[in-house]
């Protein structure tokens, strides 16, 4: 009873020192919330559309005026300036802001009808690869229907039936089935992952300050150590208010993904373990450097370090098969990589639970090799500190320390 009491004491000791620090309550309480909100309305759109296209018609024909036409129907693309003469194709690339620039070259409807097949040439802005991928996709569309309506009618100008032209000039069908991420949705793929980044962030930056700020204000032998009887009773302080907040900005993800109208995990309690195991990794890696570097600006420094390129090299944006394997060993420390895996297995792909087993285990031994490595060095941490403070009372070491 004694012993649940002075663990209560600084759990609320602990959210008392958390919520006097200004800089953790706006990272931790606020920031969460306005980031999801920024990525939120960023993403919202979902595809890319209206993308700003230069035409340059030096035909200036009925036909070539069909290819513009059709080129304006399309909402992908926004064309910004037609022009009849060629110019310094890149710099007006560059004037325009433009991610495409489309070239239809002289004497195209003559060529077209006389059957010379002419070129109609696109210069592709690749400086952002993914509206070049966007626009070089919505372009290469339209051309393909162009083309195909202009041969089926050739085809039917010379008495063959429009159904019998359609099968000349398409021999065999090529049917693409998306699963999944049916519409290609990019607020679909983007925005759950950027909250998980943000999660991450937030609770290392909380936790790199969890036993630092007790070295640094020299009360972790005399105002701490006296009230705890275990090590990881002592690690479990620290952690439990990083831990609660956790629930209440996973819930308000949740709530978010409704307002917004993002895809939900069919199962709330499949969703609610490989979230609070991802909690429980990144806190417990967090605390591990905590204990390390007993500086918090330099244990944040060193975390942001670590935790920033999390999302680039955990393969969820590249195929990590694409990376070194040193870079892989890395990503795989992080808590963030076999966590994005799962949740886009529940998320987007609507699996069940046993289908991310794989990533659970790999979820589990981090919280476990984490949690061990901080018992350790909190233990070694005790010692040192006993011998500076001899009279603060020694916590006693469980079993698994």
């Amino acid at each position: 009873m004694k012993t649940r009491r002075h663990f209560l004491q600084l759990v609320k000791r602990e959210f008392s020192l958390f919520l006097k620090n200004a800089t953790l309550r706006s990272v931790f309480i606020l920031a969460p919330v306005i980031y999801a909100l920024l990525f939120a309305f960023v993403y919202k759109e979902g595809k890319v559309t209206h993308l700003p296209v230069i035409v340059v018609d030096k035909d200036n024909s009925p036909m070539s005026n069909q290819v513009i036409e059709m080129l304006r129907d399309n909402e992908g693309l926004a064309i910004k300036k037609v022009a009849y003469e060629s110019t310094d194709l890149k710099k007006e690339l560059i004037r325009q802001n433009a991610s495409a620039l489309v070239l239809i070259p002289e004497r195209f409807e003559a060529d077209m009808l006389q059957k010379k097949y002419p070129e109609i040439v696109t210069y592709i802005n690749t400086s952002n690869l993914l509206t070049a991928n966007f626009s070089s996709k919505a372009i290469q569309s339209t051309l393909g229907t162009f083309s195909a309506g202009v041969e089926i009618k050739s085809l039917q100008r010379k008495g063959m039936p429009a159904s019998q032209a359609a099968t000349q000039y398409e021999p065999f069908k090529a049917n693409y089935i998306r699963l999944y991420n049916e519409t290609g949705n990019y607020f679909t793929f983007m925005w759950p992952a950027m909250l998980a980044v943000i999660l991450q962030q937030v609770i290392l930056l909380a936790m790199a300050v969890s036993f630092a700020q007790e070295f640094e204000k020299h009360t972790f032998a005399k105002a701490f150590l006296g009230h705890t009887r275990t090590t990881f009773g002592a690690i479990l302080v620290k952690v439990m208010p990083v831990w609660i907040l956790s629930i209440a900005h996973v819930a308000l993800f949740y709530i978010f993904h409704k307002i917004f109208r993002a895809p939900l995990p069919q199962h709330i309690f499949n969703f609610a373990v490989i979230s609070s195991l991802f909690v429980m990794s990144v806190s417990f890696l967090g605390t591990l450097l905590s204990i390390l570097i007993p500086d918090s600006l330099r244990a944040t420094q060193v975390l942001m370090v670590i935790s920033t390129p999390g999302f680039i090299i955990g393969g969820f944006t590249w195929p990590s098969a694409s990376m070194p394997l040193a870079i892989r060993y890395l990503a795989d420390i992080l808590p963030l990589t076999p966590f994005l895996q799962a949740f886009r297995i529940l998320l987007i792909q609507g699996g069940e639970l046993g289908d991310t087993m794989p990533y659970i285990l790999h979820l589990l031994c981090l919280v476990v090799i984490f949690a061990v490595l901080s018992i350790i060095a909190l233990r070694l941490k005790v010692r040192k500190e006993l011998k500076k403070h001899p009279s603060a009372p020694e916590p006693q070491q469980q079993a698994t320390a």
